[in-house]
């Protein structure tokens, strides 16, 4: 009991509600400029928490998360272009209800969906992600080698199109991860006679580089291209009344839909696009009348949105509880959490429970904030959709220069920043995508400490085949692994012998 109430008095302070109200309002703002991303949005907002407390900085970060996931979905609706990948499914019915002239209610209807989602997933995250951390608890280190190889091995599913690209992104991510002092034996790996390099690349600059500087090239490479011009809209009183209403007589396609968004959430590599496009087509197969969908219809919009509201709440389950990111937004939350001295993992809820705890539960009412910040936040964002590219792409790159520097005071970090971004955006020609490689580049040290540890365990006495394959746990993470690496190969499979039927 004592506990519970040292909780909530960490986290019911003026400052840490005023930061998750900004965090969602923030996300949401800038994600609902087509083209900025949940993942580049946290990228570039890191640096600007390393002065605050590590609680306070987790709960501006989540409810950016929050916001930045819900976002996505105002632009759907106003001009048919979704602000990241998250929200194209809403746009199948959302755009329709737009041009019907139901535009707030289409805007009430992804708020609501994304709020009760955000609820669900948040739940399942207080309750899941603990129990799997005591569970987590019992690894050693060649338990904690197979998650990191079975974390490496999902890099197949994060490139869907070609396993073997998303295997070269991930190896290079783990050599520019080798580069400085090695963490067991003092070697000096990769520098070329340059100092600065003995610490290792600083890993909030790498992933502001690597997220922000290729969309910002792309941006400038379609800036002639024109957007749809929004249609306004006028306020009317007792819309969202409306829609909340019409949501409670939908529980099942609203449990539903959450609960396949936490599943999608927790599977790595997925991510919102694919929770929304599966709900949505659910929606659709348990419809008595699924002739109705694409045509404007609520239940089109509150599918899609509730599943990507819980994926987020998903998504966190596997990087707090085991440290493995199943989406690029996640990946960039390590950097958040490493930069004040955490690491994610089982060891995270037993050594940092007075953040922990406060952050879940913080989560939690960014999620039951969003409702209430989906009636205004349209509004605002209906004003800035348009705003020409070449005021914001100045604005970004700004802001991964000081971003960049801020962190170590350093101008090196900001050359870093620019070379990974430039790599980037070249490896992005080759359809290597940033994912695999932030995966290699996180996961790689870890995996490269826990391999070493094991190989000293062999050292004094104990046989290969007692470490690596020694327990239940082991075997089991090994078969994982060799699931992973070949599920690409069936779902192919699969999906040819349906095409052929």
């Amino acid at each position: 009991m004592e506990h519970i109430i040292s909780i909530f008095e960490s986290l019911l302070t003026f400052q840490n509600i005023l930061f998750i109200i900004v965090g969602v309002a923030g996300g949401a703002l800038i994600s609902s400029l087509p083209g900025l991303t949940a993942t580049m949005t946290l990228a570039l907002i890191i640096p600007f928490t390393f002065s605050m407390n590590a609680t306070t900085s987790l709960l501006l970060l989540g409810g950016l998360y929050v916001g930045a996931i819900y976002g996505s979905a105002i632009p759907a609706i106003l001009i048919n272009t979704p602000g990241n990948p998250s929200g194209i499914a809403t746009t199948f019915d959302g755009y329709p209800l737009n041009k019907k002239g139901e535009t707030e209610k289409a805007l009430m209807a992804s708020g609501v969906g994304s709020s009760t989602g955000g609820i669900i997933g948040a739940i399942a995250l207080l309750f899941l992600a603990p129990l799997l951390a005591s569970v987590a608890l019992s690894f050693g280190p060649p338990q904690l080698f197979w998650i990191t190889v079975f974390a490496l091995t999902i890099i197949g599913t994060l490139t869907s199109q070609s396993q073997l690209r998303g295997f070269i992104g991930g190896a290079i991510g783990v050599l520019i991860g080798c580069v400085g002092v090695a963490p067991i034996g003092g070697d000096v790996r990769y520098t070329f006679g340059m100092w600065q390099l003995q610490g290792g690349i600083e890993l909030v600059s790498a992933l502001i580089g690597l997220f922000a500087i290729p969309q910002v090239l792309e941006m400038v490479k379609e800036e002639k291209v024109r957007i749809g011009k929004v249609v306004s809209y006028k306020h009317k009183k007792g819309v969202l009344k409306e829609v909340i209403k019409y949501a409670l007589k939908k529980p099942y396609l609203m449990i539903r839909s959450a609960l396949i968004g936490i599943i999608i959430g927790i599977k790595p590599g997925a991510g919102g696009n694919i929770a929304g496009i599966i709900s949505y087509n659910e929606a659709v197969r348990w419809s008595k009348e699924p002739e109705k969908f694409g045509t404007g219809v609520l239940d089109g919009v509150l599918a899609p949105d509730t599943a990507t509201g819980s994926e987020v709440g998903g998504s966190l389950i596997p990087l707090l509880a085991l440290g493995i990111p199943s989406a690029p937004p996640t990946a960039v939350l390590i950097g958040a959490l490493l930069s004040h001295g955490m690491i994610p993992g089982p060891e995270l809820f037993k050594k940092y429970s007075d953040i922990v705890y406060p952050f879940l539960f913080g989560f939690l009412i960014a999620n039951i904030a969003l409702l209430f910040l989906a009636i205004y936040l349209p509004r605002i964002s209906s004003k800035l959709v348009n705003i020409p590219r070449y005021f914001l792409i100045p604005t970004i790159v700004f802001l991964c220069v000081v971003g960049s520097y801020s962190i170590r005071n350093s101008i090196f970090d900001v050359y870093i920043m620019v070379i990974i971004g430039l790599l980037g955006y070249l490896l992005k020609k080759f359809d290597i995508t940033a994912g695999p490689l932030v995966l290699g580049l996180i996961l790689g040290p870890i995996m490269e400490k826990a391999l070493i540890q094991s190989m000293l365990l062999v050292k004094s006495g104990e046989s290969i085949g007692e470490v690596f394959f020694g327990n239940a746990i082991s075997i089991a993470l090994v078969m994982l692994c060799i699931l992973a690496l070949i599920w690409p190969f069936i779902s192919k499979k699969h999906s040819l012998s349906i095409e052929e039927k």
